[in-house]
């Protein structure tokens, strides 16, 4: 045996060492990363269906012992804590109201809060462990971004043993030929497995089970399928495999299929029935297929759907989605005016629920929640059963009324208002809890007809369409001449990007690479639609004022954005006349504050009547509200003192009750900063020093009505009925997430000495009803003399 030197020795020794918990007495460092529960004596894992993997309800083992998490006071700063604890670098959302199903044990954690910043969970405050008030039925999830913490050991991640469930749905049209429209309505019914996909065996199947399958897929509803058809289609694929395949001994000769067979045969002929799933009954609530009753075939089944074949849906759309041929999708509006809406949301189908009482709209607490409710809510509107309900005004705050509250629905109910619910009261709820929804929509295909190119990143770029028709598809350019907000807006929500940052008529810095043709031209949008086929345009007649693909139309999109809103009440409260002094008065008239006729005025002699009042706007939105110009093209106003970031950030006007204007005014952008915020937001925002300015979210800028140009010239206003409005951002110079908002009304009556101001309320605010009754004047009911 060789011996073994002195510096083997010590390799040897410091090796043992490294391995040891505790080196002579000393701790030594460990080169691993920490396993923060591990060394907690906890166990985390992710559970529950249907989910992805890096989501689910969150189950801890502790003394042996699995259970959940409560969903109280539950945030988004918790939710980043347990992701780290699973291997997970962040979290991007939560839920609650065991959206993943109950789970069973012990509920461990409640009230659980965290900074965000905590190495463990066990840091975070609690009311301690197994100390709950808590059913599974308020069982917390999350939902982390998908990237796993680099050299994160995976020892301490338990998943629960893996059951077959059902992962995507999808139809499968059974006949037809060439390009169908979409969304595609009927057809096989096919859901994924982790090994691919399969059919599911019509033995049994109910119209509750085509039910929750078209509202999986985006469709509010069902409509009963042509049963004998589809029999009778299987019974000539039957008979067509059969001659196509002869058994010759131990040899399977195949027959050619001839070019002339009619295309449903065709069609026919190639379905391959691969059956996974039987005895499907869903009550017709569930919001997802996982959640009904059923079974999955075994792989050792040689027998699958005897007597049976696979399971058809036929889905009834909405008309925003209903296809047709050759023509434009129309927004049809319902019979009647919506009592529900959605405001805030990035996507389509999915923002802060908003219902209409008594004329007023108003939001709805999220307190009990769930998945039924939103999913009442998503059918309502026309979409299909809703994927996720939120909470914790997760889609923005509302303003104004909290209409409902404990909302507990069935989920077969026709109308939000048919779920028993709990009247609110001023002391109950907050706006902080205002409930939301995201909602299954049907697969267009919109978003594979536009494209960026050339951006830093996939949110920015170029815009590019696609224009032709079947063997003709081509690539273009947009052109660029009055594109603006809207028409990016319209972009980016129909790449799926969310909101428009900006929108760009010149995009010089942005290179096109092979595609130079215009093939779009005069786009014009309400900002509403859900593509730019459906904005008006010039069709095949391209007209661009400016040649050259540099001047082509280009967008910058994000997933969130501010939104503004003016305090009505603050207006109506402030309103008052003053006779000002012309010598007072030249700051605003270099400003353009005064009516026109003050320019042949007899000055500095005489006065103007000026109608005041304060603006206190907030911003409700899930952004910042920025100026779009940068500071090196603000403009200094030497009388006043100070930088204009926005030319024109508001509209002043009274109007007649038909419309007409009678007096305007127009208010720069002084100072855009943070007056106030609520309890928990800091001042991001301050103007002295040639400071940054906007408003942050949940702060407000205050102009008061005793500075310059917080006015209306009303000088040669004649006595009479008219409308005050104003209106906030009026050009769409900054992308907002709801413009419908920015309006305010008040009815006011001048007799010429006084002014009446009342019934102050933002444009969408009220009914229709209501608002057609406003613009009536229907009298002076709670008037305001000044």
């Amino acid at each position: 045996m060789r011996p073994v030197s002195v510096w083997q020795w010590s390799l040897w020794g410091l090796l043992l060492c490294l391995l040891c918990s505790s080196c002579l007495g000393s701790p030594s460092p460990s080169t691993a990363p920490e396993k923060r529960a591990g060394s907690q004596g906890l166990r985390f894992r992710l559970a529950g269906f249907p989910r992805k993997p890096f989501e689910g309800r969150v189950e801890i083992q502790r003394a042996g012992e699995w259970g959940t998490i409560c969903d109280d006071d539950f945030t988004l700063q918790a939710a980043h804590v347990l992701c780290r604890e699973l291997g997970f670098t962040e979290a991007t959302g939560w839920t609650h109201s065991a959206k993943y199903g109950p789970g069973t044990g012990r509920i461990w954690l409640d009230n659980l809060s965290c900074s965000g910043t905590e190495r463990s969970v066990t840091e975070c405050a609690s009311r301690g462990w197994g100390n709950s008030d808590c059913t599974h039925d308020e069982d917390a999830g999350v939902i982390c971004k998908d990237e796993r913490l680099p050299g994160f050991s995976d020892s301490n991640v338990i998943e629960v043993e893996h059951h077959l469930q059902v992962e995507e749905v999808r139809i499968r049209p059974a006949v037809g030929r060439g390009r169908r429209p979409l969304p595609v309505t009927e057809g096989l019914v096919e859901v994924r497995l982790p090994d691919g996909w399969s059919q599911v065996c019509d033995k049994g199947w109910s119209a509750h089970n085509s039910h929750v399958v078209c509202g999986m897929l985006g469709f509010p509803s069902e409509k009963r399928v042509n049963v004998a058809f589809y029999r009778k289609l299987r019974k000539r694929a039957a008979k067509a495999s059969a001659r196509r395949s002869k058994p010759l001994g131990r040899v399977l000769l195949l027959q050619k299929v001839p070019k002339d067979q009619p295309p449903s045969r065709l069609l026919a002929q190639r379905q391959q029935h691969s059956f996974g799933l039987h005895g499907v009954a869903c009550v017709g609530t569930e919001a997802h297929l996982s959640l009904c009753s059923l079974e999955f075939y075994r792989a050792n089944d040689t027998t699958r759907c005897p007597g049976g074949g696979p399971a058809v849906v036929s889905c009834v759309p909405s008309p925003l989605y209903a296809a047709s041929s050759g023509q434009k999708k129309q927004q049809s509006k319902p019979q009647g005016e919506a009592r529900v809406r959605l405001k805030g949301g990035a996507h389509p189908g999915e923002g802060r629920v908003e219902v209409l009482k008594a004329g007023t709209w108003g939001t709805v607490c999220d307190r009990k929640w769930d998945l039924q409710a939103a999913s009442v809510v998503c059918r309502e509107l026309g979409f299909g059963s809703a994927r996720e309900a939120l909470s914790g005004a997760r889609m923005g705050q509302g303003m104004g009324a909290i209409h409902l509250s404990e909302v507990r629905c069935s989920g077969q109910e026709p109308s939000l208002w048919k779920c028993p619910h709990r009247n609110i009261t001023a002391e109950d709820c907050s706006h902080s809890q205002d409930a939301g929804v995201r909602c299954n929509l049907p697969y267009t295909g919109v978003e594979t007809k536009i494209r960026l190119s050339g951006g830093r990143s996939r949110h920015e770029g170029r815009v590019e369409v696609q224009t032709g028709g079947p063997g003709s598809l081509r690539w273009g350019l947009i052109c660029g001449d009055d594109w603006g907000t809207l028409e990016a807006m319209v972009a980016c929500r129909q790449l799926g990007l969310g909101y428009a940052n900006h929108g760009l008529q010149e995009t010089w810095y942005w290179d096109s690479g092979n595609i130079t043709e215009v093939v779009m031209s005069g786009v014009h949008c309400t900002g509403t639609e859900l593509s730019l086929d459906q904005c008006a345009h010039h069709g095949t007649h391209v007209a661009c004022k400016r040649t050259g693909s540099h001047f082509t139309a280009g967008v910058i999109c994000s997933e969130t954005a501010s939104d503004l809103l003016l305090h009505s009440a603050l207006v109506q409260e402030t309103a008052y006349i003053e006779d000002r002094p012309l010598h007072m008065l030249y700051c605003a008239a270099e400003e353009n504050c005064l009516a026109s006729s003050a320019r042949s005025a007899n000055w500095p002699y005489g006065h103007r009547r000026l109608l005041r009042f304060s603006s206190q706007i907030h911003n409700l939105g899930r952004a910042d509200f920025r100026p779009k110009a940068g500071r090196h093209s603000w403009v200094w106003h030497e009388c006043h003192g100070h930088y204009h970031s926005m030319d024109i950030f508001t509209h002043y006007d009274i109007l007649t009750p038909n419309g007409t204007k009678v007096a305007e005014g127009h208010k720069a952008s002084f100072c855009l900063e943070d007056t106030e915020c609520q309890e928990d937001v800091s001042k991001r925002y301050e103007c002295a020093n040639f400071g940054e300015q906007g408003i942050t979210v949940g702060c407000w800028d205050l102009y008061r009505h005793d500075i310059d140009c917080q006015w209306i010239d009303i000088t040669d206003v004649k006595p009479g009925n008219y409308i005050l409005q104003v209106v906030i951002n009026p050009n769409f110079e900054v992308a907002e997430s709801d413009f419908t908002n920015n309006a305010m009304k008040c009815n006011c009556k001048y007799d010429g000495h006084r002014i009446w101001v009342h019934n102050c309320h933002i444009g969408d605010a009220f009914s229709e009803e209501a608002n057609r009754r406003f613009e009536r004047y229907p009298g002076q009911t709670s008037n305001q003399i000044i």
